[in-house]
C-alpha cells in the first residue's frame, strides 16, 4: 500500500491519530491523579474560588494553579464532563505537535518536519497523557512552544519571539514550577553555546523577556500568597524543587539512577530504539567534528535532554511521567536521526531498524489483540472490524515495496500505534475503569432516586475522587463519632475499611450496596485474567446508616 507514502496523503495519518485522541476524550476518569486533579478543578468551578486549591478538605500545596485554572475555565464554558476536563490537554498537545514540526524543520529539514510531529503524537506517554490527564500535557506543550520561540529569537532576534517564548515559559512555571523552565533554559543555552551566538543574550530584548516571564507568573505567585502567605511563595519559588530532589514530604520511591533511561523503553515507545541509537550516532559525529558546528548536528535537543536527565536522575522521588516534557525534544531529535541516516545513505542501518519495526509491530499487535479478546467481556463487532481494518492497513504498509526505509519506519510505526491505542481507548480502558468502585457507587446514587446525594459522606479519612466527580460534588467526610450521633438517615461510602470492622462499631445499618473495586493503576496478570480476577478484587460499599435507637 503506497497511499500513505505520498506526501499529500500524510494528512490522513493525522486524521487517524486524531480519531484515537478523540475516543480518549470520553474514557472514564482514572484514579488517582487524573480524577483527583479533575475534582480539585471542580471545587474551583463549583465554589467560584480560583485562588485556593484543595485536595478534598485539605489545602493543596503541591502543584501550581495553571492546569486547574484551565480545567475550571473549561468547565465554566462547557459544563462538568470528563471530555471537558481533558480539553486543555488536547489543545496544548496540538500546540506541542505544531512546535515540534517547526523545530524539526528549522533544525533539520522540511522533509522530516512532519516526522517529528508524528513521532511526538504517537509516543505512548503522550497518548496516555491526553486521557489520564495530569499537569504533563499542558506542561509539555508550553515547554516545547517556548523552546521553539526562543530558538526563533536566537536565529532572528525578533522581539515577538522572545516575548512569546517568555509567556510560554511562564505558563510552564505556572503548571509545574521551575522544572519546565529548566528544560527550556538548558535547551536554549546549549544551542547558544554550540552556535556561539552569545550576542543574543546581551540584548535589551532578553530583559523584556525576563520581565514578561515574571509578569506571566504573577497570578500563580499571588494565588500562593493568598492561600498560604509567604510560606506559599517560598514553596513555589524554591522549596518545591528541593523537595522533589530530596523526596522531602514524599516517600522515596526509586534509588535507581537509571530509572528514567529504562522508563523511556515504554514512555517513548515505539521510537525508543531509534532514539538510543541516535544518541550514540550523533554524539560520535559531534566528537568527530571536534564540537564544531556542522550541518545535520544540533545540540539544542541533546543538551536539553541530557542535562535534565542528569539532574532528575539524582532525585529520590521519580515517576515515569516526569519524562513527558522531554518527549517533544526527543521527537525532534529522532526525526533528525532518520534524516541524517537517509542523507548519508546508511541503508544497512536503516534496514536494521526496519527489522526492529517488524518485531515491534508483531509484539504490539499480539498484545493488542490479546487485550481485545482475552481480558474483559466480548468487544463489540464494530471495534473488532475497525481493529482488523487497521491491522490490514498496517501490514500492507509494512510490506509495501519500492519505498524508502525512512518512510516505512515512520509510517508503519505510526499505524501500529494507532491500532494499539484504538483498542486501548475504545475497549480496554472503558472496561478497566469501570472497576473503580467510586464510579459504580456514583451510578448507584444516580439510579436509586431514594438516595439524596447531599446525604452521602466518605467515612473517616478515605477518598474517592471518581465518586466526587461523577456525583459532581466534593463529598464531605464523616467521622465515627459524628456518624454515631446523626439525627437522620445518612449514606456512607467506604472502600479501605473492612465491612465487618465497620459493623462492629454498632451502627444502625439499614441497607448496603456492594460493588467491586480495584486500583486500576496497579494492574497485574491476575487481574487481567478473568479466571483469577476475583482473587485480587476488593470491595466498595455504600451503606445507609440510621440514627441510633433510643
Amino acid at each position: 500500500m503506497d497511499f500513505f507514502y505520498q506526501n499529500k496523503n500524510i494528512k490522513y495519518l493525522y486524521v487517524l491519530i486524531a480519531i484515537v485522541y478523540a475516543i480518549g476524550l470520553f474514557i472514564p476518569l482514572m484514579a488517582n491523579d487524573s480524577a483527583q486533579h479533575a475534582t480539585i478543578a471542580m471545587r474551583m468551578f463549583l465554589n467560584d474560588n480560583f485562588f485556593e486549591l484543595f485536595k478534598g478538605p485539605n489545602p493543596y500545596l503541591d502543584k501550581p494553579h495553571m492546569h486547574f485554572w484551565l480545567a475550571a475555565l473549561s468547565y465554566k464554558i462547557f459544563g462538568l464532563h470528563e471530555w471537558v476536563y481533558r480539553l486543555p490537554a488536547i489543545l496544548f498537545t496540538i500546540v506541542g505537535a505544531y512546535s515540534v514540526y517547526q523545530l524539526t524543520k528549522k533544525l533539520y529539514d522540511v522533509s522530516v518536519a512532519h516526522y517529528g510531529s508524528l513521532i511526538f503524537l504517537t509516543s505512548q506517554s503522550i497518548i496516555l497523557a491526553n486521557h489520564d490527564v495530569r499537569t504533563d500535557a499542558v506542561l509539555t506543550g508550553a515547554v516545547i512552544f517556548s523552546i521553539w520561540q526562543l530558538f526563533e529569537y536566537v536565529e532572528t532576534k525578533k522581539l515577538k519571539a522572545v516575548v512569546l517564548g517568555a509567556i510560554a515559559m511562564g505558563i510552564a512555571f505556572s503548571t509545574k514550577g521551575f522544572y519546565g523552565v529548566g528544560i527550556i533554559c538548558f535547551s536554549i543555552l546549549s544551542h547558544i553555546i554550540y552556535t556561539k551566538k552569545y550576542n543574543t543574550i546581551l540584548s535589551y530584548k532578553v530583559l523584556i523577556g525576563i520581565v514578561t516571564f515574571f509578569i506571566t507568573i504573577l497570578p500563580v505567585v499571588y494565588a500562593y500568597y493568598v492561600q498560604f502567605g509567604v510560606e506559599g511563595v517560598n514553596f513555589i519559588l524554591w522549596n518545591q524543587n528541593v523537595e522533589r530532589i530530596t523526596a522531602t514530604g514524599f516517600k522515596q520511591n526509586s534509588p535507581d539512577y537509571f530509572f528514567f533511561f529504562h522508563s523511556l523503553l515504554w514512555v517513548f515507545l515505539p521510537w525508543v530504539f531509534l532514539m538510543y541509537f541516535g544518541w550514540f550516532y550523533q554524539t560520535k559525529k559531534f566528537i568527530k567534528n571536534k564540537f564544531k558546528q556542522a550541518n545535520g548536528i544540533e545540540v539544542l535537543t541533546l543538551g536539553g535532554v541530557f542535562i535534565t536527565l542528569f539532574i532528575i536522575s539524582f532525585s529520590k522521588f521519580k515517576l515515569p511521567h516526569y519524562l513527558n516534557p522531554l518527549i517533544a525534544l526527543l521527537s525532534v531529535f529522532t526525526a533528525g536521526v532518520l534524516y541524517n541516516l537517509h542523507k548519508e545513505n546508511k541503508q544497512k542501518t536503516l534496514k536494521v531498524f526496519m527489522g526492529i519495526v517488524y518485531f515491534i509491530v508483531i509484539i504490539l499487535t499480539l498484545l493488542a489483540f490479546s487485550i481485545l479478546f482475552l481480558t474483559f467481556s466480548n468487544p463489540s463487532i464494530l471495534i473488532v472490524i475497525v481493529s482488523v481494518i487497521l491491522l490490514v492497513i498496517t501490514l500492507l504498509t509494512l510490506f509495501s515495496k519500492n519505498q524508502s526505509n525512512k518512510k516505512k519506519i515512520i509510517i508503519s510505526s505510526v499505524l501500529v500505534m494507532v491500532l494499539v491505542n484504538f483498542i486501548l481507548n475504545s475497549y480496554f480502558y472503558p472496561e478497566l475503569l469501570q472497576y473503580q468502585g467510586g464510579i459504580k457507587l456514583a451510578k448507584i446514587i444516580k439510579v436509586d432516586h431514594s438516595i439524596n446525594v447531599n446525604d452521602v459522606y466518605m467515612y473517616e479519612d478515605d477518598y474517592s475522587w471518581t465518586l466526587d466527580f461523577y456525583t459532581q460534588r466534593n463529598t464531605p467526610h464523616i467521622s465515627k463519632e459524628q456518624l454515631k450521633n446523626i439525627d437522620k438517615d445518612t449514606w456512607v461510602a467506604i472502600r479501605i475499611i473492612d465491612l465487618d470492622d465497620f459493623k462492629k462499631e454498632g451502627f444502625n445499618i439499614k441497607k448496603i450496596h456492594k460493588v467491586d473495586h480495584f486500583r486500576v493503576t496497579r494492574l497485574s496478570l491476575k487481574f487481567l485474567n478473568p479466571k483469577t480476577r476475583s482473587k485480587v478484587m476488593g470491595d466498595a460499599y455504600l451503606i445507609k446508616v440510621a440514627p441510633q435507637d433510643n
